[in-house]
């Protein structure tokens, strides 16, 4: 592509984008496109990655908690509650005891009865490792939080909210304090109407008002790109991969079409001109969950935790159904007894595509748990030089798996609510 053609495809392209910015106000806001009603599709590739972060996430909570404990240990009384706050499957003491690598048991030094648990010398590496990679990842992690604030109506979120979110977001285990104490002109601490504290974002940073979506279409220097405009796709398009047999549905195709050439509304824009009821708002609550499940490490988030933030946000009541209405861009997983939401672009083959370092570090700290659990009766002494831990093996993903009789998942349930509002 030449430099004229460059040119003129990134000039188009910002008119194309100032003109639906200032007129979609004024489109007719109806609905008008037919949709079809679709059946959920199980990936057990998808699923398995879920099953095993969830053991993941169990461990390096409990290790956060045996940090922040003022004695250094956890007994297992303290543990007997916690198995639904983890989210595991089984009990909590059966948990940790499978892995020997991470944490230690010990008798407690009163009562000798009394199971306790403390970090080895192992898993306090990992966590002095972690906390390294949380401070040369400090900008990138403003960046994410203020993202998040930069999408709400008020640029501010309640704790409450914010804190089951810590790791899918890759927040550290004390991000308010540490937010607010190392960067004062970007973060505050205030009190909500609610009267919550909540996270609120001082001023606006322009520069982070771009989209993933926007990210991945602003490539002007593609000649890509530019055949693409020419064949008069000007609009911003969503990643799609659908599970075999629902792409070449005839339906599904002019339906997915006609989704496609809706204007984008970014996740960073004023919505509430919008009617609530037209195609337009629902292409834009598209636009913000695929927006927020971008900003995850993991590309993908706890059902419930994006109910949280429904108001926030800005989203309908009914929201959740969209996740089953596009499964092209969503995947919803019924694993571990609750649902899980996934970004279906976020991984290929089975892995995350572009890892962040604490994903990678995170491995790490997963190859050491499975190293325990295989080798239980050796413990530490089998443990590679973590410096040498390998990246987690490659799992084959699958999307024609199984197709369930339910549609849109109405009929199921979260462990974590116990009913569904949708």
């Amino acid at each position: 592509m030449n430099l004229l053609q460059k040119s003129l495809l990134s000039t188009l392209k910002s008119i194309a984008t100032k003109n639906l910015t200032f007129h979609y106000h004024n489109l007719q806001q109806h609905r008008t496109i037919v949709k079809v009603r679709l059946k959920w599709v199980k990936n057990r590739g998808l699923d398995h990655i879920i099953d095993v972060q969830t053991d993941l996430k169990a461990a390096c909570l409990l290790k956060d908690a045996i940090v922040r404990s003022p004695v250094g240990y956890l007994t297992a009384k303290s543990l007997t509650d916690s198995q639904k706050l983890l989210g595991l499957t089984v009990p909590t003491l059966r948990f940790i005891r499978r892995y020997p690598t991470l944490f230690e048991e010990f008798p407690h030094p009163k009562y000798q009865s009394l199971p306790c648990f403390k970090l080895t010398h192992v898993a306090k590496v990992l966590h002095d490792q972690e906390l390294k990679v949380f401070d040369d990842n400090q900008s990138d992690l403003v960046e994410r939080v203020s993202k998040v604030l930069m999408m709400t109506t008020n640029r501010m979120v309640a704790l409450q909210s914010l804190h089951p979110l810590k790791w899918d977001l890759g927040l550290p285990d004390d991000f308010d304090k540490k937010l607010t104490k190392e960067f004062p002109d970007h973060f505050r601490i205030v009190k909500g109407t609610n009267g919550l504290s909540c996270l609120k974002l001082i001023q606006w940073p322009e520069k982070y008002a771009v989209s993933e979506l926007q990210k991945m279409n602003d490539d002007s220097s593609s000649p890509a790109g530019y055949r693409e405009f020419k064949r008069g796709k000007a609009a911003l398009e969503f990643p799609m991969s659908f599970p075999r047999g629902y792409g070449a549905q005839k339906k599904v195709k002019a339906w997915m079409d006609e989704f496609q050439k809706l204007p984008y509304i970014s996740p960073y824009e004023d919505s509430r001109g919008i009617d609530p009821n037209s195609d337009l708002m629902e292409k834009r609550v598209v636009g913000v969950l695929h927006e927020f499940l971008s900003l995850t490490l993991y590309k993908k988030t706890k059902r419930n935790y994006l109910r949280n933030l429904r108001e926030e946000l800005y989203l309908p009541h009914r929201f959740t159904r969209i996740f089953t209405r596009y499964p092209g861009i969503f995947y919803l997983s019924l694993k571990c007894k609750t649902t899980t939401v996934a970004l279906r672009e976020g991984y290929r083959r089975g892995r995350l595509v572009n890892p962040h370092p604490l994903t990678r570090h995170r491995d790490k700290f997963h190859h050491v748990m499975r190293t325990g659990l295989i080798y239980r009766s050796r413990g530490v002494d089998i443990l590679p030089q973590l410096e040498n831990v390998p990246d987690e093996e490659e799992i084959e993903s699958t999307d024609e798996e199984e197709i369930e009789s339910i549609d849109e998942c109405d009929g199921t349930s979260d462990a974590e609510t116990g009913s569904d509002e949708d």
